[in-house]
């Protein structure tokens, strides 16, 4: 962070630990002013996660949470009892969920639609530009197009981040060009924010190399330097006020 002249982070909880936040949550105490956290959503039949994506908020101070819907029980929607539960509770807490759609947005966009428009207090945040690369054919255009449709609910943001996992080519990842230009155009600067996906971008491109690839691909769509600042840090810090400070 430091080589990259990046000040601050929001750490997710790696799927490697499930809901077996102790490393995460030793971090955020140790360095305070330096990191926050995102806690990741346990959407058991049995209702527990519930209770403790509060403590997780509440007591050890995580601003966010994952909903991840591989993690849902065989054959459950994040739209079932439990998922509307955790949705909710987030919203009520102030933390805004992040959600990460690894296997394409197609499949879960009616999911969505129906959690934003019934629960609109509750900010969205979609993890890895929702995983939409450069669309090659109509299918992959109508993922695109619906994931762009997500815009007009104001309550939702976009993390353009791992760019490895959304190109088709290689370092510094220019063909994402397009998607951010039309993520910028359909959501605005000030709901767009970088996001490195570190670890896993150390062998594609190292942590610094994924922040210049940022200003790189910007580069080749005329995006402004006043919507690169909130991409490169504005967005986020305003979505998480009082982050990033020292006590």
């Amino acid at each position: 962070m430091d080589e990259a002249g990046v000040d601050g982070a929001l750490i997710v909880q790696p799927i490697n630990h499930m809901f077996d936040h102790s490393l995460v949550t030793s971090v955020l105490k140790k360095y305070p002013s330096k990191f926050i956290g995102c806690c990741l959503a346990n959407p058991a039949d049995d209702g527990s996660g519930i209770k403790q994506l509060e403590h997780l908020i509440v007591q050890e101070k995580y601003r966010a949470v994952r909903f991840n819907p591989n993690l849902w029980p065989s054959g459950q929607k994040m739209t079932n009892e439990v998922g509307r539960s955790l949705f909710a509770k987030a919203g009520e807490l102030g933390a805004p969920v992040g959600i990460m759609v690894m296997k394409g947005i197609s499949s879960y966009i009616q999911e969505i639609e129906e959690l934003c428009t019934d629960y609109p207090a509750t900010t969205v945040i979609f993890d890895h530009m929702a995983f939409c690369k450069p669309p090659t054919n109509d299918d992959e255009e109508k993922a695109f197009s619906s994931f762009l449709n997500l815009s007009r609910f104001p309550q939702v943001y976009v993390k353009y981040s791992a760019l490895f996992r959304i190109t088709r080519e290689a370092y510094p990842y220019e063909d994402t060009s397009q998607l951010l230009s039309r993520v910028i155009s359909s959501y605005g600067a000030n709901r767009i924010m970088w996001g490195s996906d570190f670890p896993y971008v150390v062998p594609e491109c190292g942590y610094k190399g994924a922040k210049e690839a940022i200003s790189h691909v910007a580069g080749k769509v005329a995006v402004s330097s006043s919507d690169l600042e909130w991409i490169l840090g504005k967005t986020v810090s305003q979505l998480f006020q009082g982050a990033w400070v020292t006590p």
